[in-house]
């Protein structure tokens, strides 16, 4: 034990993948093994006194059975509680979540040299309950961005997710403090490496990703890692969503869809900042009554309950926002959140939503300039959609990303040197109902036409858009499909057919429930038109169609992750009615195209991002 003691010591980590850690007690460096913690609630207790040792040190650890959904490798997860800091320098105890997938790790033709990557994920808002920690939801399964997580996993990553500070028993989270997050977010790799048999070492390979108040708490660490966990082997951050600057971020959210993330932003800094935003005298008994409120909820209840609200409504004396953060205490609270001061010293990959209504597209490129000033390699993709939609659309972009730092590529795109005009918001007006639109989304699939026992495809042009509003729960839309070609055999003569599918509208009830899960039922509709028909370049005018409009029902009901780049997928079963307009080809082509039992699959995905 003394010479494992002196070995220990002459290193500046913490012993890593046997479960030690270095506890310095009058002087000495002693090693003491992480416990096995609880199987129940009190897991989550905060230790008292805290035990020794440094920022990253864990403090317990216990096997988990996390729910990843369909298609998750196998993995082993074990819940963790480790020490971290606020972001004020005081010691505190944060859990999470480690996992590593059960497959042999090997890189190459052949499997040599390496060892399997870590992904720090920082997840995004999850509400301001205990049972709302990741930790939490990933063994309930009710874990909104467990795609993401599947997602790394499925590369034969491991990948560590922190519950970031507050979701312990009896504390309150600081949502949003973006130091403290950060902090929380290397921490969590550093005390993943001292999970006992966990087979990580400190010489792995470490990526950070996250969107939204992930993207926040990714950049934070980003910055603040060569000063406070330099040892790391950072090889890039992947930060979406950023909320760069508060001020423009918090004057977006006020009496929008979005006040929810206003109203816990107010209650996490209150609680990291207790005398710089003293609630007890800022708020009035509305305000006390919200904040209570928002303590039991996770974020999709919260959403809904608190859209449109202004904040003057909750304090004393009907404060305003810029009121209150004219305050210098509270004025400084809110801009030491934010962003883009520091240099991030590996490669930057971070992304945006144009129509983001949370979040506004400007404040998050002043940010990205602001980086770039300061020597950072910032590549910078603008997605199309609005802001939960992007988080998901983004994924395969950032593992392709991930996976090219991993493997030591250079990051050769730096966007930093932009001469374009900055790109405008297509976000819509900020308060009234909740509306997502699919601008141009991508329509892909095929009708199977029984009486021809063949399948038509749509063409790759064909689009679909949509407007959905979450408030009402309902959606208005149509596809657009331009006039194609098809090869038909018919009769047992192959000829191209020209078909076109008009502008017929779709409506659909929508609901986003307060576990993630969306829910989509309706109908989409279209007159299918049989334009002409021939071969060798020689069409026959024919001009016929559908009696009535061919009626596609839309049904889905799963994670709201589905808006990702995999896309939205409707299939089933219609009915082709009489096709009128024939003339002399009627009574054939009646025959083969009309009737019951034609089956489509549709995909409607979004569009590619730009580079910015």
């Amino acid at each position: 034990m003394k010479n494992l003691r002196t070995r220990l010591a002459r290193r500046a980590l913490p012993a890593v993948a046997i479960g030690l850690t270095l506890v310095v007690v009058a002087g000495a460096t002693v090693a003491r093994a992480a416990s096995q913690g609880p199987a129940d609630g009190s897991f989550y207790d905060v230790p008292t006194p805290l035990p020794g040792g440094g920022h990253g040190t864990l403090v317990s650890y216990r096997p988990a059975t996390v729910q990843l959904g369909a298609g998750a490798p196998a993995v082993k997860a074990w819940t963790i509680k480790y020490k971290s800091t606020d972001s004020n320098g005081r010691e505190n105890v944060v859990t999470g979540t480690a996992l590593v997938p059960t497959a042999a790790w090997s890189t190459g033709l052949l499997g040599l040299g390496g060892t399997r990557p870590v992904v720090a994920y920082a997840p995004g808002t999850q509400g301001l309950a205990r049972r709302c920690a990741p930790s939490n939801q990933l063994v309930a399964g009710t874990e909104y961005e467990t795609a993401n997580i599947r997602a790394a996993l499925a590369k034969n990553w491991a990948v560590v997710v922190t519950d970031y500070a507050g979701y312990t028993n009896g504390s309150t989270p600081t949502y949003l403090a973006g130091r403290s997050e950060g902090n929380a977010v290397l921490d969590s790799v550093l005390s993943t490496f001292q999970v006992p048999s966990i087979g990580l070492s400190s010489s792995t390979k470490v990526g950070i990703w996250g969107y939204s108040q992930g993207g926040q708490a990714a950049a934070w660490a980003g910055q603040v890692q060569p000063s406070y966990a330099p040892a790391l082997q950072l090889s890039g951050v992947a930060a979406g969503g950023v909320p760069g600057n508060f001020r423009a971020s918090a004057a977006t959210l006020n009496k929008s869809s979005g006040s929810s993330f206003l109203l816990q932003g107010v209650l996490g800094l209150a609680t990291e900042y207790p005398t710089q935003i003293p609630l007890a005298t800022l708020a009035n008994a509305k305000g006390q009554a919200a904040i209570a409120d928002a303590k039991t909820k996770c974020v999709f209840q919260t959403l809904f309950d608190y859209m449109n609200v202004d904040i003057k409504d909750y304090t004393v004396g009907a404060q305003t926002l810029d009121q209150l953060l004219a305050i210098p205490s509270v004025g400084a609270a809110v801009d030491a959140q934010n962003l883009g001061g520091s240099k991030i010293a590996v490669p930057l990959y971070q992304y945006h939503g144009r129509a983001d209504e949370f979040l506004p597209l400007g404040q998050a490129i002043t940010t990205k300039k602001q980086w770039c000033a300061n020597g950072t390699n910032v590549k910078f993709d603008l997605f199309p959609s609005e802001h939960i939609a992007t988080q998901f659309q983004a994924a395969p972009n950032v593992l392709a990303w991930m996976n090219d730092r991993f493997g030591g590529m250079p990051q050769l795109i730096n966007n930093c040197f932009q001469p374009a005009p900055p790109p405008t918001s297509t976000a819509n007006p900020a308060g009234g109902s909740f509306i997502v639109s699919l601008d141009k989304w991508l329509l892909g699939g095929s009708v199977y036409v029984k009486g021809l026992d063949q399948s038509i495809v749509l063409p790759s042009s064909s689009t679909f858009s949509a407007q959905t509003n979450l408030t009402t729960k309902s959606l208005t839309g149509s596809l657009s499909v331009p006039q194609f070609t098809s090869n038909l055999k018919i009769l047992g003569v192959p000829l191209d057919v020209k078909v076109s599918l008009s502008k017929d509208p779709a409506n659909a009830s929508v609901n986003l429930d307060n576990a993630g899960q969306l829910h989509v039922h309706g109908t989409a509709s279209a007159t299918i038109g049989i334009e002409a028909a021939g071969e060798l370049g020689i069409n026959i005018p024919i001009g016929c169609k559908t009696s009535a409009p061919v009626q596609f029902p839309l049904h889905f009901d799963g994670p709201v992750s589905a808006l990702g780049a995999g896309g939205l997928k409707f299939s089933g079963t219609t009915t082709f009615p009489s096709l009128t307009g024939c003339g002399l080809w009627g009574p054939t082509l009646g025959l083969l195209f009309s009737g019951p039992n034609n089956t489509y699959a549709f995909t409607v995905a979004p569009p590619a991002p730009t580079a910015y």
